[in-house]
């Protein structure tokens, strides 16, 4: 009877393990497209993408670390995303690409990116900060701009910073602007693009 109940504990040690394996195997998350997200398609991060996230995160050792990182890991995942969609085609800003089928405005930006942060924290790969759901800037009444933002877990969460993650402003690929809430509030463009 003895080695019933061993062989039944290996064999659902082995099937954890490889749910656990399999649920690390991939990840899959929908981008958004062609202004206000009119258009989603689905994208997969295989293990080895993942793998290689995870790899870009291993040394980063408190919060302006994480944030270090995240910009071209952002900027990774969103290429990663346009070699399997549309949105290669987007340039950065929205005058660039106005015709072009995958071009993406800052609603598509900040919800893509938001999904990017959330699966990075899914992964554990986000120990120095919590996802937000994205912000708005309004200049002028009729200037409008959303951005995926992040919040510091390693202060008292009253007086936590909050950063934006801001991939609007660049080509698909190109690492995405990490800078403080406040500073992009008051209308900071890292690249002059409006």
């Amino acid at each position: 009877m003895s080695g019933v109940l061993n062989s039944l504990r290996h064999g659902c040690a082995a099937v954890l393990l490889c749910a656990a394996l399999s649920a690390t195997a991939e990840e899959r998350i929908t981008v958004c497209f062609n202004y206000g997200c009119l258009t989603q398609a689905d994208v997969v991060y295989d293990a080895a993408q993942l793998a290689t996230l995870r790899t870009l995160f291993s040394g980063v050792q408190d919060a302006a670390q994480e944030r270090a990182v995240l910009a071209p890991v952002i900027g990774r995942m969103l290429g990663w995303a346009g070699a399997q969609s549309p949105i290669s085609a987007d340039k950065g800003g929205n005058l660039a690409d106005e015709a072009v089928y995958g071009k993406m405005d800052c609603i598509d930006h900040s919800t893509t990116t938001t999904r990017l942060l959330k699966l990075l924290d899914k992964q554990g790969l986000l120990r120095f900060h919590e996802v937000l759901e994205p912000v708005l800037r309004r200049r002028f009444l009729v200037f409008d701009h959303f951005s995926a933002q992040i919040r510091e877990k390693t202060v008292a969460h009253d007086e936590a910073p909050v950063y934006v993650v801001d991939s609007w402003f660049f080509d698909n690929g190109r690492p995405a602007a990490v800078m403080p809430l406040a500073q992009w509030q008051a209308g900071d463009d890292p690249n002059d693009v409006d």
